[in-house]
């Protein structure tokens, strides 16, 4: 373990809504080999799904699984409304009184990361191991053409040091074709990796520095690692997943986004008045047949849902699951663990205007 005066290797997760990022992470601290490891998450939106999610699977990991300290920056875009946040909590983790092995943030899905690195890389006991992006194998293509959306993901992808290419199994071969291309036209030399469900080797995931060399602004030139454009690909979804649409998925009812825009003020970033978040706390059980026919049918307007859910049973036997909609595509998984006190949640994001806040209510919270 790192002695208190040693540097913390820090990574930061980037990657637009749904590419998979908590995935990646969850992969990552299942096979840490019990390294003590502090991860910041940062979600849009007023309840914080991914936090959730990944203190459920920290709760169902056996040992010798990662022993993680869980922090919550929400609401907003990390290197705009919760800089001070994210340097706070930095902070706390280089003074623990246990000390850690390495620092995780998983930036938001509207966030530049290489910003979020730089607020990382002012901290001097801190070693910026590199920034992982992650991008959606199905949809990058045609979100690329979106000019909206266009800014946003090539800024998020100039900011790697590493491209995962996920979601390759979601994908038609145009579309991954599409991806590719559109990643080596955006980020050229750029080495990047395709992965399912954002497994990617664990000897990759941890030796960041010597696989990347020293992290460096976008701006700069790309050294391609050793392997670059290796293929990735896992065997089969994870045990339990339901896939809600067979063969090409659901289709996109909405594509829509903005960039993040850095020259705004810090507390009144750009994406705020241009992105729209809808959340509930549902009380009532929502079968596991009715979330799946209302995923096929999601309402137009939703870019990204999420959330944990009472599905069935009774206490203490409640069943939870954990759905999940982006881009092209939704699933239902039975949830490793239940939530913890604040119990149930779901958020959808959309665009400020478009979101359908009163068909979400209905079926969530009516």
């Amino acid at each position: 373990m790192h002695g208190p005066r040693q540097r913390l290797p820090l990574t930061v997760v980037g990657g637009f809504l749904g590419a998979g990022k908590t995935t990646l992470l969850n992969h990552w601290l299942r096979h840490a080999g019990g390294l003590r490891i502090a991860v910041l998450v940062n979600d849009f939106g007023a309840l914080n799904i991914d936090a959730g999610l990944m203190a459920a699977a920290r709760d169902d990991t056996p040992a010798p699984a990662a022993l993680m300290e869980l922090m919550e920056l929400t609401n907003g875009c990390a290197c705009c409304q919760i800089g001070d946040d994210l340097g706070r909590a930095l902070v706390q983790v280089i003074e623990a009184a246990r000390p850690f092995d390495a620092v995780l943030i998983e930036a938001s899905g509207v966030s530049d990361p290489w910003r979020i690195a730089q607020i990382g890389m002012a901290e001097p006991q801190l070693s910026l191991e590199g920034v992982i992006v992650l991008v959606d194998a199905s949809s990058a293509a045609q979100q690329a053409r979106d000019p909206l959306l266009a800014d946003t993901l090539a800024r998020q992808l100039r900011s790697a040091d590493l491209v995962l290419l996920n979601k390759t199994d979601l994908a038609s071969a145009a579309a991954l074709a599409g991806a590719r291309a559109w990643i080596e036209a955006s980020a050229p030399g750029t080495p990047c990796l395709e992965t399912t469900r954002g497994a990617l080797p664990l000897a990759l995931l941890s030796g960041l520095a010597p696989t990347m060399g020293a992290a460096r602004p976008p701006e700069g030139a790309h050294t391609a690692a050793e392997g670059e454009g290796i293929p990735v690909r896992a065997a089969r979804p994870p045990e339990g997943a339901h896939t809600v649409a067979e063969g090409e998925g659901i289709p996109a009812s909405a594509q829509a986004d903005a960039a993040c825009h850095h020259d705004a003020q810090p507390h009144a970033p750009a994406h705020g008045a241009l992105f729209q978040t809808w959340s509930a706390r549902p009380q009532a059980v929502i079968p596991v047949a009715t979330l799946r026919a209302w995923l096929r049918d999601m309402p137009p307007g939703v870019l990204r849902l999420k959330g944990l859910l009472r599905t069935g049973g009774a206490a203490p036997d409640e069943q939870w699951t954990e759905v999940q909609y982006a881009g092209r595509h939704g699933w239902l998984r039975k949830a490793s663990a239940a939530p913890g006190p604040a119990g149930a949640g779901v958020v959808a994001i959309g665009l400020r205007g478009q979101l359908p806040e009163d068909a979400l209510t209905r079926f969530f919270a009516g």
